[in-house]
């Protein structure tokens, strides 16, 4: 395993000097489930609840999120994202965590796609921006199902920069970042 890069020989954390890296083209992708009640998915998906659209909501605080990633994690450098994508989709929930008795849970799937070309990946981007809009969708329905869980939040893919490509093992996505 490499060392981390964000921690100096005396232990304390720093944000990493970019400086010399080559300016590249970036890309990440990030998914993440909310697991749900089928009628409170389908509320949502019939923009049937009072808050108002759910989905066009959670997207652009997804967006917004993925802009403001360096102002909420500590250490990450402010990028200028050239591309910010989020989908959301009916789907069904990948059991890693407690479900109902079938583990088949209605869920919405959100993937983010974020890009940039510069010295530092988007990841982190990508994940806030999947973050944030999981957490949007729950404020705006928990009035109806309090026990979502927002579940499976992971880094896809990425593209560009040092280490070259990543791609998580078993993802079943292609390089639009749709499930097959």
């Amino acid at each position: 395993m490499s060392k981390l890069t964000h921690i100096s020989e005396a232990g304390t954390a720093h944000m990493v000097d970019v400086g010399a890296k080559d300016v590249t083209e970036r890309r990440a992708l990030a998914e993440g489930f909310v697991r749900m009640d089928a009628q409170t998915r389908a509320l949502i998906l019939e923009n049937g609840l009072k808050k108002g659209d759910v989905l066009a909501t959670a997207r652009i605080a997804g967006i917004m999120a993925a802009k403001r990633t360096s102002d909420l994690i500590p250490l990450c450098h402010p990028l200028p994202l050239t591309h910010v994508r989020l989908d959301i989709a009916p789907a069904t929930a990948p059991v890693t965590a407690p479900s109902d008795d079938n583990g088949d849970d209605p869920a919405l799937r959100i993937v983010a796609e974020v890009r940039t070309r510069g010295r530092t990946g988007v990841e982190m981007e990508a994940l806030t921006a999947v973050s944030v809009a999981a957490l949007t969708i729950y404020d705006m329905a928990k009035a109806v199902d309090r026990v979502m869980v927002i579940d499976a939040v992971r880094l896809l893919e990425k593209d560009g920069g040092k280490s070259g490509p990543f791609r998580h093992p078993g993802s079943g996505t292609d390089v639009s970042g749709q499930a097959p």
